[in-house]
C-alpha cells in the first residue's frame, strides 16, 4: 500500500509558495489597475475567489496520480478538439474574433484549457511511442495531430494562442527524443509553411505587426503578403493603433528605480493605459514598484520555470517529464511575450502574464498545471509497498 503521508513529504511546497505569492501580488495590482473605473472595481475580489478556487484545484490535481492520466489524453483531447468545433460553429464573438462558447450563465474560452489539455495528450502520445519516434511516420502523426487545434485556434482568429500551441508542441516534440534530421524536416516544414501563414493574416493581425515595424519593415511585410490594411499604410492609423504600447512604454519608463508607489501610477490612474488588469498589467507594475518590484517579479516567474524543470529531471518516467516540460514551457513563454509586448520588443498578442494578470480561466488552469506537476513530484520515487 502507498504511503500517503510520506508521498506527501515531497510535495514542492517552494513552488508553492511563490505562486501564491505571485497571486497575491496580482491581486493587489489588479485592484490598482481598476479601482478607479466604475465597471471594474470588484474585479479584484473575482480574481481573489478565483485564486481560492484555483489552490484547491491544485491541491486536487496534485493528489490525482498523473498517471492515471494516460487513459483519458486521447477522450480529452478529442472533447478538446470538438469544443474548438463547437467555437467555428456556434461560438460567441467579442472583439472581433470568435472564441467564446455561450453556457448559459457564463462564457468559456475553450483555449485557455486546451493548452494543458493539449500538453497532456502531446505527453501521452510522446512517451508511448517513444521508441518508434525516431521514425518519420510517428513524427509525422504527431505534427498532423498538433495541425489540427493550430489551424481551429487560427481561425478563431486568435494568433497569439496558435503561437502558444505550436511552442507547446514543438518544445514537447524535441523533448521528446526525436533525431537532428528530423529536425531538419521540422525546419523544412516551417519554411514551406511561412508564406502561406503570411498570405492568411487578417487585417487585425498584419496592423499588430505593422505597429511594431519600421517603414523597411512594412515593405517588406507588403513584399511578403501583397496588399496591406489601411492600418499598415496610414501613419496616423499606426500611431492609433500603437498607443497603448506607447503608453505601455511611458508607465515602464517613468516607475524608475522604486516606482510611483501601489496605486500611484499616473498613466494607470489617469487611465492612459488601456487593458491595463490584463494584457498590460506589467507596466502598471513597472510604473508602481519600479525596476526592483518588476525584477522581483520576473525572477519569481523564472523559479516557477525552473523548479518545474527541476521536477521534469527527477520524474519517474517519459510521461511525467513531458507534463512538467511542457507546463514549464507554457509559463516560460508567456511570460517571455507578455513582458516583451509591454516593453515594445514584441508584437501585441494578448497573451496575458501568468498568475498575474485578471482572468479567472486562465489561473484556473495555469494552477491546474502547477497541480499535475505536483502531483509529478510527488511520485517521483518509485512506489514503496509496506
Amino acid at each position: 500500500m502507498l504511503d500517503r503521508q510520506s508521498t506527501w513529504r515531497n510535495f514542492d511546497w517552494s513552488l508553492f509558495l511563490v505562486v501564491l505569492i505571485l497571486c497575491t501580488i496580482g491581486i493587489g495590482m489588479i485592484y490598482s489597475a481598476t479601482y478607479t473605473t466604475e465597471d471594474l472595481t470588484d474585479y479584484w475580489l473575482r480574481q481573489t475567489i478565483w485564486t481560492v478556487v484555483g489552490i484547491f484545484v491544485m491541491f486536487i490535481a496534485a493528489a490525482i496520480d498523473y498517471r492515471n492520466l494516460e487513459m483519458f489524453a486521447l477522450p480529452a483531447f478529442l472533447l478538446f478538439v470538438a469544443s474548438l468545433v463547437a467555437v467555428f460553429l456556434f461560438g460567441t464573438a467579442q472583439g472581433g474574433s470568435k472564441r467564446w462558447l455561450d453556457v448559459g450563465f457564463t462564457l468559456i474560452q475553450p483555449t485557455e484549457a486546451g493548452k494543458f489539455l493539449l500538453t497532456i495528450f502531446m505527453a501521452w502520445y510522446l512517451s508511448w511511442y517513444r521508441e518508434y519516434m525516431d521514425r518519420l511516420p510517428y513524427l509525422m502523426i504527431a505534427l498532423v495531430i498538433l495541425l489540427g487545434p493550430l489551424a481551429l485556434v487560427y481561425l478563431q482568429p486568435d494568433l497569439g494562442m496558435t503561437i502558444t500551441y505550436a511552442f507547446i508542441g514543438g518544445t514537447l516534440i524535441l523533448v521528446g527524443g526525436i533525431r537532428y534530421w528530423q529536425l531538419g524536416v521540422m525546419g523544412g516544414g516551417v519554411a514551406v509553411a511561412i508564406p502561406l501563414l503570411g498570405s492568411s493574416l487578417q487585417g487585425y493581425m498584419l496592423e499588430r505587426l505593422c505597429m511594431f515595424l519600421s517603414a523597411d519593415g512594412r515593405m517588406m511585410l507588403s513584399r511578403w503578403v501583397g496588399e496591406l490594411p489601411a492600418g499598415c499604410t496610414d501613419l496616423e492609423a499606426i500611431e492609433d493603433n500603437a498607443y497603448n504600447v506607447k503608453q505601455a512604454l511611458i508607465a515602464v519608463g517613468s516607475g524608475d528605480w522604486l516606482g510611483q508607489g501601489w496605486a500611484h501610477g499616473s498613466q494607470n490612474q489617469l487611465h492612459f493605459l488601456r487593458v491595463r488588469h490584463t494584457d498590460f498589467l506589467f507596466s502598471v507594475i513597472a510604473e508602481e514598484l519600479g525596476l526592483v518590484g518588476s525584477a522581483l517579479i520576473v525572477f519569481m516567474l523564472l523559479f516557477v520555470v525552473w523548479r518545474l524543470l527541476n521536477i521534469a529531471d527527477r520524474a519517474q518516467d517519459q510521461f511525467g517529464r513531458l507534463i512538467a516540460t511542457g507546463v514549464a514551457a507554457i509559463i516560460f513563454f508567456q511570460t517571455v511575450i507578455n513582458i516583451g509586448m509591454n516593453i515594445g520588443i514584441m508584437p501585441v498578442t494578448g497573451l496575458t502574464l501568468p498568475f498575474i494578470s485578471y482572468g479567472g480561466s486562465s489561473l484556473l488552469s495555469m494552477m491546474f498545471a502547477i497541480g499535475l506537476a505536483q502531483s509529478v513530484t510527488l511520485r517521483h520515487r518509485k512506489i514503496d509497498f509496506l
